[in-house]
């Protein structure tokens, strides 16, 4: 008999000697009435062998049978090898047919070695604040570098957004870099599906802040805090990585998911990858987010054109035409092409807007003027930091493997 068993068998045999209530005694073992009347019975007609579970020795009316645990065996053994137990047993319900608990699928994986329970450690503390009330007060935004095709394609980036009251993934972006540009891409794809949140939650990196003390001319703010401040969106930056956590979680799980997700469709372009990302934010909202504490929606809804939104995200920069009005940009010397002499254009200051897709404005008191670009000029090398160094050092390193032409003695000596 079983230690719970055993104390059983004490206080029924005093309930059977009427010597303590039936009530009393469902207290004192923790279990109700008709639990208590129904041991009894079972008390007076076999005994102490009436106490002892009838199950035991039998097989359990869950296990599973021989044939599905090895199909399930060879199956987390080989095409879900690396798969942890939730999202294991997901694919396998959804893309095997087989309807098996998390536990279940934990426990197999700890005996084929796939599997280590993680150790318990003590970690620091730290206090967690509250979500927030309304979908869209605050999106916290992150970037993650990773091997996200497995070596089938190059590293990448990808630029997530999520917020904070719902859990929800609002905007991935698959970039080579972690750069401006994809930020704005992503930004972009937000906007037009949601409308101008209220703030962005980042960390401190160049990206959005100006780090450097020094720092004495300018406005104060990066490329990114530009456009933000266009569309009315605040930036709060957090001071440590914890502060985020949100979006920091989230990046685990979708190195995870996500990864095994494009392994079984294939995907290893960026392209692709990004094709596939509507389907996957639709099905992660699906099953992580939460309702918010307000239904009210803290967005503004985007109500201009696509061009407006297009103006807002551009790159702008000012620039004085000469007396033969042209300026230069971009590594090339450009003609300002009017119809008239175009003396009133002479030493005028115009704007200039660089769309994220190469293509360049030029804008005088709201006048969109037309140029020509005239030639190319000596321009040095790009600078990087230590989110885009990993991809231009990849390029070096590529170009290095290639085997070189085969230089020819013929003709010396």
């Amino acid at each position: 008999m079983s230690a719970l068993e055993r104390e059983r068998l004490v206080v029924l045999a005093e309930v059977a000697a009427k010597r303590v209530s039936q009530r009393r005694a469902a207290e004192r073992l923790g279990i109700c009435m008709r639990q208590v009347k129904r041991l009894v019975r079972a008390y007076r007609d076999g005994g102490d062998g009436g106490l002892v579970s009838r199950q035991r020795g039998r097989a359990s009316n869950h296990q599973l049978a021989s044939g599905v645990c090895e199909r399930v065996r060879d199956l987390l053994g080989d095409k879900y090898r690396d798969f942890g137990p939730t999202l294991a047993a997901e694919k396998l319900a959804e893309l095997e047919g087989i309807a098996i608990s998390r536990e279940t699928v934990r426990q197999l994986q700890i005996k084929l070695g796939l599997w280590k329970p993680r150790l318990r450690r003590r970690k620091r503390v730290f206090q967690l604040r509250q979500r927030r009330a309304r979908f869209g007060e605050l999106i916290q935004i992150d970037g993650s570098p990773h091997d996200w095709f497995e070596g089938r394609g190059p590293r990448c980036a990808l630029i997530v957004f999520i917020d904070d009251a719902t859990g929800r993934l609002t905007a991935l972006r698959f970039s080579p870099a972690e750069t401006t540009r994809a930020y704005l891409a992503a930004l972009k794809d937000h906007v037009l599906a949601h409308g101008s949140p209220l703030a962005f939650y980042s960390d401190r990196h160049g990206i959005f802040r100006i780090n450097a003390k020094e720092a004495a001319s300018g406005d104060g703010k990066t490329e990114f805090g530009r456009v933000a401040e266009r569309l009315r969106i605040e930036l709060i930056h957090a001071l440590t990585p914890q502060a985020k956590g949100r979006v920091e979680r989230a990046n685990q799980t979708l190195q995870d998911r996500l990864v095994r997700e494009m392994r079984l469709r294939g995907i290893s372009t960026i392209e692709d990858a990004q094709a596939f990302a509507p389907t996957f934010i639709a099905c992660w909202n699906a099953k992580f987010a939460a309702p918010p504490r307000v239904e009210e929606d803290a967005h503004r809804p985007w109500a201009d054109n696509l061009q407006a939104l297009d103006e807002a995200l551009a790159r702008r920069e000012e620039r004085t035409l000469s007396k033969a009005l042209t300026f230069s940009a971009g590594g090339a010397l450009h003609c300002v092409r009017t119809s008239g002499a175009g003396i009133a254009l002479r030493g005028a200051k115009v704007t200039l807007f660089h769309f994220m897709d190469g293509a360049m404005l030029v804008r005088y008191k709201n006048r969109a003027l037309a140029c020509t670009r005239v030639k190319s000029l000596a321009t040095p090398g790009p600078a990087e930091d230590e989110k885009t160094i990993d991809i231009r050092l990849d390029a070096i390193v590529l170009a290095q493997k290639r085997p070189s032409p085969a230089i020819s003695l013929q003709g010396r000596g």
